[in-house]
């Protein structure tokens, strides 16, 4: 009996969010993939229940030149893939996924991207990412788009890969963690506004970051509003955040979140403020308004949902905004729970079509009953 060799790369810790559950539905259909952790993020198998997975360290940290990591990360697989599996398969835009793409491309091993098709149609929001995913897109035989939109966007770059619209398998992490974390609590009835944000993004570091946060302070300092600022794992945005924040009582500052923990704080917030694409897929899932911290995005099904408006980072349209939503009418017409990005059964999807394509490919196995 021979089973395919799916290899599955991830390299931080949104990768490892939204692969678990391809992972977990291969292993369903009796396919248990290898997965190889490039070490961009530190990341625990075991923290996103992948510890039952063989899996294999590359040890390339992430660099400050995300260039220079994708080479590092390609030239670590050019020697896992002279073993080649059936079926590479990446994640998204990040330096890790490009590295592995370039290095599976150059090997020629057939590479599967999940989450393909996303576009912001400006090379520089984000950087590097808007060309890592370009790149990727041109490089697979399997292209799992997560909306119609994302695959209309392949379908105009003239891909030469299938297509397939599975959904954003962020939804099925998701409404996996809402079910272990159960009903939500009902909060103290309050008249302050409970604002949860998040900044991290490479665009936004530097000027743009402390525009988000003059808005931040000038909130804090004149309305009725209580601001939660989730700090990065990277010591210099976490740190450039802290300087830029004024002392307040009404700020208070949260040391870096795990996946529920992070799910859990947007769960008690009346708005949130983030420039994190996971952030931009699940809330309108959650039904908590959200204002987008970038000036672009590749996620615009949120904004069409109604759930998500464009906040930038300039200071006075943060600060009106915000203002808007301190309406209670504005703020529920923004809260209706939505599913733009998916129904929480990519995986299997993405599995399925996997495994449907191998076969196609000529592979023999045969999945355990």
């Amino acid at each position: 009996m021979k089973y395919p060799r799916i290899d599955l790369v991830i390299g931080t810790r949104p990768e490892a969010i939204k692969l678990a559950p391809v992972a977990f539905a291969l292993a369903a259909d009796g396919v248990r993939p290898l997965l190889l952790f490039t070490g961009q993020h530190p990341l625990d198998p075991a923290d996103h229940g992948l510890d039952g997975f063989d899996w294999f360290a590359l040890d390339c940290p992430g660099k400050r030149n995300p260039l220079a990591h994708s080479e590092a990360v390609a030239r670590a697989m050019a020697d896992v893939l002279s073993d080649p599996p059936d079926l590479l398969v990446v994640q998204g835009d990040t330096s890790s996924a490009l590295g592995a793409a370039m290095a599976g491309f150059a090997a020629g091993v057939a590479i599967a991207h999940v989450e393909a098709g996303l576009r912001s149609f400006d090379l520089a929001m984000p950087w590097p990412e808007e060309q890592n995913r370009i790149t990727i897109d041109r490089l697979s035989s399997l292209l799992f788009a997560p909306t119609e939109t994302s695959a209309a966007n392949l379908r105009a770059d003239c891909v030469t890969g299938e297509i397939r619209v599975t959904g954003n398998t962020g939804i099925d992490a998701l409404l996996a963690i809402l079910d272990r974390l159960g009903p939500d609590q009902p909060s103290s009835a309050s008249d302050r506004l409970r604002l949860l944000v998040t900044c991290h993004r490479r665009e936004n570091w530097g000027r743009p970051m402390r525009g988000v946060a003059a808005a931040l302070n000038h909130l804090a300092r004149h309305e009725a509003v209580d601001i939660h600022v989730v700090l990065h794992t990277n010591p210099a945005m976490a740190e450039a955040m802290r300087r830029a924040l004024k002392p307040s009582p009404a700020i208070e500052l949260l040391a870096p979140l795990g996946h529920a923990g992070m799910i859990t704080a947007m769960r008690r917030a009346d708005v949130l403020l983030s420039d994190s694409g996971g952030v931009q897929e699940e809330a309108p899932a959650l039904g908590i308004p959200l204002l987008v911290l970038r000036d672009k995005t590749e996620r615009p099904e949120g904004i069409a949902s109604g759930n998500m408006l464009i906040a930038g980072t300039d200071r006075d349209r943060i600060i009106a905004l915000v203002m808007q939503l301190t309406d209670p009418a504005v703020r529920a017409a923004m809260s209706r729970p939505s599913r733009p990005f998916g129904d929480g059964q990519s995986g299997p999807r993405i599995a399925a079509a996997i495994l449907a394509w191998i076969d196609r490919q000529g592979g023999e196995w045969r999945a355990v009953s």
